[in-house]
């Protein structure tokens, strides 16, 4: 072997390892799972901390306080969403924290999901930065829910990536008045039994 083929080699060697230190750390990151089980079945939602941080950080500390254990889907639209995270059985309001910042326009800027069906985002009121503890699922498209130049929209923050039949099923519930609420509640109660950070 002569000096240039070794030199050669060296440096593709040392660019190798380089490229290794560089690549390992993105490759050892993993993307935050939940795993919701409910009285219809389980289902698993991932989060995208890179894309809406404030918002996944917020959801993810509901789930480590065990705050949506106990809880329902209070609100159904079989084809719009279902949203819960809010109520217990008997239709109390659960104690929240301070509402976390509204991140939709930020999250889409990053190349974040939009609220396609399948996706998860943060409910709130009309008003932008009031979004707390509920969360809901798109059940279809719902693109005139995303952020624009006009609207705030939606934080989307994660999407089903198991179990999306379940949310079939519960989208699907025959409903009516519950609660302090006059319709789109499930007549039999969909409880979430647990929601856990599985990864």
């Amino acid at each position: 072997m002569n000096f240039t083929s070794f030199s050669t080699l060296a440096r593709t060697a040392i660019a190798s390892i380089a490229i290794g230190l560089i690549v390992s750390p993105a490759l050892a990151e993993t993307t935050p799972q939940v795993r919701f089980a409910t009285s219809s079945g389980d289902f698993v939602v991932e989060v995208y901390p890179d894309k809406a941080p404030k918002t996944v950080e917020n959801f993810l500390q509901y789930v480590r306080d065990k705050h949506y254990d106990g809880s329902i889907f209070h609100r159904v639209i079989a084809n719009f969403m279902v949203q819960g995270g809010g109520y217990d059985a008997k239709y109390a309001e659960k104690p929240t924290r301070p509402p976390v910042a509204h991140e939709g326009r930020e999250a889409l800027a990053k190349g974040g999901p939009r609220n396609l069906n399948g996706t998860i985002a943060m409910a709130r009121t009309s008003d932008p930065q009031s979004a707390t503890a509920q969360f809901f699922i798109n059940v279809k498209d719902n693109a005139f829910l995303d952020a624009n130049a006009q609207s705030f929209g939606y934080t989307v923050f994660g999407k089903v990536i198991s179990g999306m039949d379940v949310v079939d099923k519960i989208r699907l519930s025959p409903t009516g008045a519950g609660g302090p609420f006059p319709t789109d509640v499930p007549k039999t109660p969909i409880l979430i039994n647990s929601a856990t950070l599985v990864k």
